[in-house]
């Protein structure tokens, strides 16, 4: 099993629903929430065994109590709240999606009533379709991660030795003998006793009675059967209609102006994952075929070989092929003359020996069955190898075809996700409504899934009611089968009672040689941990030769229950490989611990710390901020792979506001709340997902980077000087000096623009390297900005970047251009377009010559002459700049006045 994700709706503290929480995997396999106490970490972990298997830890008070308060308080009385918690999680490359759900409300007596749970699965097909799976869900989690083991995998670290304690030691036997599988085989044994006893009882033959009562029942499903079939083909057409809603939302957000370049990425992804769907069914649809049509020959290679040795020997004796046939000698003896010219007469000595012949002679239609059955059996070899060949091509396609889906699943999970915080309103909006759209489509297949499943059972439970009516056997018979019954089940119980002492040994001894080991790569003692044949855990000193019990203080004791818990994971990691058909159906196993390692000094914290991350396949760790410093932190620093905070909102009035500091930011752990209510938000920190651009940075060079990151370098003290741009998931800092050529260029082209502006009266306000931005997705600082005419929706006087979300973008932008000419007139050209500047000019520096652009509903053109100062010469500007280099600004001033004029 390997977690996902997990989502949360007003569970506990945590009010409304909860951003997904990610979780980490892989080398960096490990995620870190932090959280002070009471802020929800025990919830967190709660929410994981509750929403599997209906499970409370027992540090988890008031179990009963699951909907958030401030919920259930400002709903309506009568009114229900839904509280759930939803986790994703993977599985020999299937991806499940299991609900748990409950109800409550207030009653008129102000007493909050809760409904029963319920509990949904969803499991993702090949054509990227969640269906509802064809087993129950309770099966399919036990089968992967059995319900009496979670609590070696979900755990309170503080706690965690309480369940070695001596009077749960049998749990840990029955516990552990079901992870290995060996439980497995007592309960078959079990089974099979019963069976033994039941086949003792003599059967009855049904009587006319007992038929009646079936052919009731049997009407009665096939009516309910009806209304199944009626409501599913309902369902049919409601998910027809929603998916064409759907493709009509998409065909409009295609069709909104702005982000284009993000829309026409997510055609083409949509375009790809549909392709890869197709090509993987069709993959799939391949390998079937080859089974149908040649799986059996790889069955039929021993026997082929058997038959050509066979072929081989016949050859060798000279039976196969023969000198003389059947039908020659048949012909002599018809004839009463041999080939020698001597009467053979019936009954004579010559007679029968001629005739001796026909049995050792050889039959014509038998060599002829012989060397087709030999072309025949090549051509099956031939068959067998071809057929391997085939499927390992496909599979080798199917697992490509996996890796490039998964690939354009999480683009286009990243595609949406900008969509869905996309400044434009009515992006966001038909975004929103996709969203909710396919919320109900999963609804709906999630109900015809069940429905079907509904279907196929009751038309199984017809066809038995038809079998039994019609089915008349004898006594004699039945008693005939029991007796052979009986025998088969004895000689299977006493076979599996010598499988399951064998395998249990055996894996026992590897697990304590393991737990042994973790053990003392943590521990400083030199106790050695024993696990007996009841698999009781044990610690013992041996230094003196003769082993001794140790009462382990509750360090060694929380060491102790972890080694056994990462020697149970590495080893049964192992035993899967190797035994598939017992045990767990998983090889991948998670750890979510809450307050790890409570009662460790600092060296027993380090060294668990240390091993953790190496033993689980993924670790969950929720941790305080004191737990957290130090030792932890130093250790598994390097594993992270995501990481979150609880921001708990007290509502008392003079509570202590707290913070932890993670990379370059704080965040906060308690806040004042803005309510009556107690709740708890989840936030994540954000990584340098990049890191390596902080040392190898290039000024003038666009580099790849999350929007959080690009704020992160803007707020750098090393780039304090720079000038920051950022687009469409790229950022560019320049660090060029700003000498006297810069500013000299500046301010000519400031001054005129104002004088033009002043003479012909037109309100104009310009801005010197001013900041401007689109939250998320585009920003820029360009060396002068202007805003001209009326009508302008003008930011406040601050010093913060302009939003362009909120305020008009300036009329017109300049960039002078010493070392960044190719990138002003091209990258920076298309930023502009994007912010909805209405004209750009770039001056260069090199040539002295002003290259200007009009730009309108989103594209940019070449001009010479000013739009958006009617009348301004281009021609003008350069002069004006030119003339810098030889005269002072009063003689251009009054030169530029005449011009003007």
């Amino acid at each position: 099993m390997k977690l996902l994700s997990i989502k949360l709706c007003n569970f506990r503290q945590f009010h409304g629903k909860t951003p997904e929480l990610i979780l980490a995997s892989g080398k960096q396999n490990t995620t870190i929430i932090h959280g002070n106490n009471g802020s929800g970490k025990t919830t967190i972990l709660n929410a994981f065994t509750w929403v599997l298997y209906e499970k409370f830890t027992a540090a988890f008070s008031s179990p009963h109590l699951l909907v958030n308060k401030r919920a259930i308080n400002e709903a309506e009385i009568g009114v229900s709240v839904d509280c759930w918690v939803e986790v994703q999680f993977e599985h020999e490359n299937k991806r499940y999606q299991v609900k748990r759900k409950c109800y409550a409300c207030r009653d008129k007596d102000n007493k909050i009533q809760y409904s029963q749970n319920k509990f949904f699965m969803l499991v993702a097909g090949d054509d990227g379709r969640w269906y509802p799976p064809l087993q129950q869900p309770d099966e399919i989690i036990n089968r992967i991660l059995p319900e009496s083991l979670h609590q070696y995998f979900f755990f309170d670290g503080e706690h965690i030795d309480h369940i070695f304690r001596a009077n749960k030691q049998s749990n840990i036997a029955e516990d552990t003998k079901e992870l290995l599988g060996v439980k497995v085989l007592d309960r078959a044994i079990e089974h099979l006793k019963k069976a033994k006893k039941a086949l003792q009882d003599e059967l009855k033959e049904i009587g006319d009675i007992e038929t009646k009562k079936l052919l009731q029942a049997q009407s009665k499903l096939e009516q309910e059967k009806e209304k199944l079939s009626q409501r599913q083909q309902e369902v049919i057409l409601i998910l027809e209609n929603q998916e064409k809603l759907k493709k009509s939302l998409s065909n409009r957000l295609l069709e909104l102006s702005g982000a284009e370049e993000l829309k026409q990425l997510k055609e083409q992804l949509e375009k790809q994952e549909v392709t890869l769907r197709e090509n993987l069914l069709e993959a799939k649809k391949k390998i079937k075929r080859s089974l149908s049509d040649r799986g059996y020959s790889i069955f039929l290679t021993d026997i082929i070989s058997q038959f050509h040795i066979f072929i081989e020997i016949l050859r060798k004796k000279g039976e196969l092929p023969s000198g003389i046939k059947q039908q020659f000698i048949q012909q002599l003896l018809n004839r009463n003359r041999c080939i020698c010219g001597l009467e053979l007469i019936q009954g004579s000595e010559p007679y029968q020996q001629v005739q001796e012949w026909i049995n050792r002679a050889g039959i014509a239609d038998i060599e002829e069955s012989a060397i087709r059955l030999e072309s025949k059996a090549s051509a099956i070899e031939k068959q067998a190898l071809d057929f391997w060949q085939e499927v390992d091509f496909e599979q080798a396609k199917i697992n490509r075809y996996r890796t490039d889906l998964a690939r354009v699943e999480n683009e286009l999970d990243d595609l949406r996700n900008k969509f869905r915080h996309y400044p434009d309103e009515d992006i966001k909006t038909l975004q929103k409504q996709t969203d909710d759209l396919e919320d109900t489509i999963k609804e709906m297949i999630l109900e015809q899934g069940s429905n079907q499943h509904q279907i196929e059972t009751i038309t199984q439970e017809i066809d038995e009611i038809t079998k039994q009516v019609a089915k008349q056997k004898t006594k004699e018979e039945k008693q005939i089968l029991v007796r052979r019954r009986m025998e088969a089940t004895q000689d299977a119980i006493a076979r599996l009672i010598e499988v399951k002492n064998r395998l249990e040994k055996q894996f026992r001894l590897s697990l304590e040689k393991r737990v042994q080991e973790i053990f003392n790569s943590i521990s400083f003692t030199p106790y050695l941990p024993r696990i007996n044949e009841n698999y009781d855990l044990t610690l013992i000193e041996n230094t003196s030769g003769i082993a001794v019990p140790v009462a382990a203080s509750t360090g060694e004791n929380q060491i102790l229950s972890l080694s056994f818990i990462g020697g149970i994971i590495d080893r049964v990691r192992e035993w899967s490989h190797k035994n598939t058909l017992m045990g767990p159906d998983s090889s991948t196993f998670p750890i979510v611990m809450d307050s790890p390692f409570g009662s460790l000094d600092e060296i027993y914290r380090k060294q668990v710390a240390k091993s953790i991350p190496q033993l689980a396949n993924q670790l969950l760790v929720l941790v305080t901020k004191t737990q957290w410093r130090g030792e932890l932190e130093e250790e598994i620093n390097n594993y992270i792979g995501r990481e979150y905070v609880l921001v708990y909102h007290s509502p008392k009035p003079d509570c202590e506001e707290d913070a932890i500091a993670r990379g370059s930011k704080r965040y906060p752990l308690v806040k004042q709340s803005s309510n009556e209510f107690e709740y708890t938000e989840i936030i994540e920190v954000k990584k340098m997902s990049n890191s390596f651009i902080i040392k190898d940075l290039l000024t003038d060079t666009w580099v790849k980077a999350s929007w959080e990151e690009f704020l992160a370098y803007a707020e750098d003290d090393t780039y304090e000087y720079g000038k920051f741009y950022y687009d469409l998931g790229e950022l560019r800092i320049e660090m060029a000096p700003i000498g006297f050529s810069h500013s000299r260029n500046n301010n000519i082209l400031s001054n005129v623009v104002n004088l033009f502006a002043a003479i012909k009266r037109i309100k104009i306000k310009g801005l010197v390297n001013i900041s401007l931005r689109k939250v998320g997705v585009t920003e820029a600082q360009p060396d002068l900005a202007f805003y001209l005419g009326e009508d302008f929706n003008l930011p406040p006087s601050n010093n913060s970047p302009i939003d362009l979300n909120q305020f008009d973008p300036p009329t017109l932008v300049i960039e002078i251009a010493a070392t960044t000419l190719n990138d002003d007139l091209g990258r920076k050209r298309l930023l502009y377009e994007h912010l909805g500047i209405k004209e750009y000019w770039v001056f260069d520096v090199k040539t002295l010559d002003v290259i200007a652009f009009e730009i309108s509903q989103g594209y940019s053109g070449r001009i010479q002459e000013s739009k958006v100062l009617p009348g301004l010469k281009m021609a003008i500007v350069k002069e004006a700049v030119q003339r810098s280099k030889t005269e002072d600004d009063g003689q251009i001033t009054r030169w530029l006045i005449q011009i003007f004029s």
